[in-house]
């Protein structure tokens, strides 16, 4: 046993570990702030070693028929350790192409939230820090989670944090409402969820992706249409309310409005589109591909729908809501053309999106802490009071409009290339409707940034606090608009883990003939000539030959 085998535990288990040791600690001075932070930062490092260690994996693992200089779409850094016996329960765990920059991007906003609520969380500071730290645990454990079983519960998890952190720490007298309603919201589809897991299970006997994958791809899960069909509608149901995905998204904008900028930075999208891809399209292939044409039009109208709305805001925060709807509708729009270039987008934009929409909080949330509003009447002629901070807000909306080498455009324009090349009826009216959503948000990100700092001097800011960005809040926002143009112009960085698994997703995987990622655990897929096992072996080591 080496660190690769046990790197993902040791991720999970240090913010655990931290919320433990947090409820240890006297809620007096800085003290649950500073542990927190360090807490986030080791993690943020221990995620670091998945990136650095993909390739070792890649190159010391291959799939027997590989081909030399063929790109792979694997699970690496794999724990699979028996749990319950019966129902077979495994805490079975590992990363992709599509797993692995979502756990580095989780590690990363987390230090990041710590920072920009050091001063916005000033009663209950332990109670808000464990359950941060726990929000943590719930999202990393989506992220690497190959049971499904073990994949539920860290959903269900992933609710009651986040539900507690927008009722106990909301800005309004609303924040009890917004946090029922998000919950309810989430939870009512999550229980039709487990009823499909369960009916798979009962079919299947395994709880187990990879087998189910496999399983799925050989038509062998049911031999009843509508069974899988309506299986496959509560797997998407639940997941893409989390998304959220128009018109599913009623509770965005209270929660959104509600919810501390730590948690709102983790709050929408990365859950649920990571959940589509992964189990909606693994499992559910056909049907997903079934139901792509109407899901196409909806992420094509949620573009302009959200951006719209942004338009005529007069609150920040509920402005930023729909924005990120608008965004995520772009994800949708990619990720269900079933190509490549739209699955390459969509992905990247996952972690794209997440970067900006977490600048852009943490922006609103320094003003509301200066000024406390969020209203744009009470803005205005800021730009000379606050030079760094008119800086960062005019990176940031650069990023959302997709301005080229930054990285929005890269997402973006993936996206809309591979929703044309698409071959879904009327893909090239979607996506017509969806470029005018570049459009659209250039629209209502200038003209935010144009009210709050260059307009006339509101109210508010007459007599108002006029300090720039301290230290703290320049660490937290210059990663992330280093990001921006990192991601904008070394694109190919992310995109050799991303395409592997993009192209296993797709209509028409160009780069390899099938996604050889795990063994299948039934005779029908065992070797003509095996040995005394039912367990096909997938890939063999390099340097000695021997099955793993």
């Amino acid at each position: 046993m080496n660190l690769d085998h046990s790197i993902l535990t040791i991720i999970l288990l240090t913010p655990l570990a931290g919320a433990l040791l947090l409820a240890l600690l006297p809620d007096r001075g800085r003290i649950v702030q500073w542990s927190a932070l360090a807490i986030t930062a080791l993690t943020f490092l221990f995620t670091l070693h998945l990136p650095f260690h993909y390739y070792a994996h890649a190159a010391a693992y291959a799939p027997l028929n590989a081909v030399p200089g063929q790109q792979l779409n694997f699970y690496a850094f794999e724990q699979n350790l028996s749990w319950i016996v019966s129902p077979s329960i495994h805490y079975h765990i590992g990363v992709d192409g599509l797993s692995l920059w979502l756990v580095v991007l989780t590690g990363l906003l987390a230090p990041l939230g710590v920072l920009a609520s050091w001063r916005s969380i000033t009663h209950r500071t332990r109670t808000f820090y464990i359950l941060f730290l726990l929000q943590q645990v719930a999202i990393l454990g989506v992220f690497i989670a190959l049971d499904l079983f073990l994949y539920y519960g860290f959903w269900e998890l992933s609710l009651v944090p986040m539900a507690l952190l927008i009722a106990t720490f909301g800005r309004t007298v609303n924040r009890r409402r917004a946090a029922i309603k998000f919950f309810l919201y989430a939870f009512v589809p999550s229980a039709i969820l487990l009823v499909a897991m369960l009916w798979l299970y009962a079919r299947t006997g395994t709880f187990d992706l990879p087998t189910l994958q496999a399983m799925a791809a050989a038509h062998s899960i049911s031999p009843n249409p509508a069974a899988l069909w309506l299986a496959s509608l509560a797997f998407l149901v639940a997941f893409a309310v989390k998304v959220p995905v128009f018109p599913l998204h009623g509770w965005l904008a209270d929660a959104v409005s509600e919810a501390p900028t730590a948690a709102v930075i983790i709050l929408a999208g990365k859950l649920g589109l990571y959940s589509i891809l992964r189990f909606s399209f693994g499992i559910f292939p056909e049907q997903s591909r079934r139901i792509a044409p109407l899901l196409i039009a909806l992420g094509a109208i949620g573009i302009v729908y959200g951006a719209l709305l942004a338009l005529v805001q007069k609150d920040l925060k509920r402005l930023a809501s729909f924005a990120t709807l608008s965004a995520l509708s772009f994800i949708v729009l990619g990720i269900f053309t079933f190509t490549i270039s739209g699955l390459d987008g969509g992905i990247f934009h996952i972690l794209s999106e997440s970067l900006t929409g977490a600048a852009l909080f943490i922006l609103f949330g320094l003003l509301y802490e200066r000024y406390s509003t969020y209203s744009l009447n009470d803005f205005g002629g800021l730009a000379a009071r606050l030079p760094w901070m008119v800086t960062l807000f005019v990176i940031m909306a650069l990023s959302a409009v997709g301005l080229p080498m930054l990285n929005g455009f890269v997402g973006e324009f993936l996206v809309l290339s591979g929703s044309m090349q698409s071959n879904l009826p009327h893909h090239a009216l979607w996506t017509a409707l969806a470029t005018t959503g570049v459009i659209l948000s250039a629209a209502y990100m200038l003209s935010m940034i144009q009210r709050v700092f260059y307009g006339s001097v509101g109210h508010k800011i007459i007599d108002g606090i006029t300090w720039d960005l301290t230290l703290r809040e320049h660490l937290a926002l210059w990663p992330l608009a280093i990001l921006f143009l990192v991601l904008g112009i070394a694109s190919p960085f992310w995109m050799r883990v991303i395409d592997p698994a993009a192209a296993a997703l797709a209509d028409k995987p160009e780069h390899f003939e099938a996604s050889p990622i795990r063994r299948v655990e039934a005779e029908s897929y065992a070797p003509a000539a095996a040995p005394a096992t039912n367990i096909t072996p997938p890939f063999v080591l390099r340097n000695g030959g021997a099955h793993r």
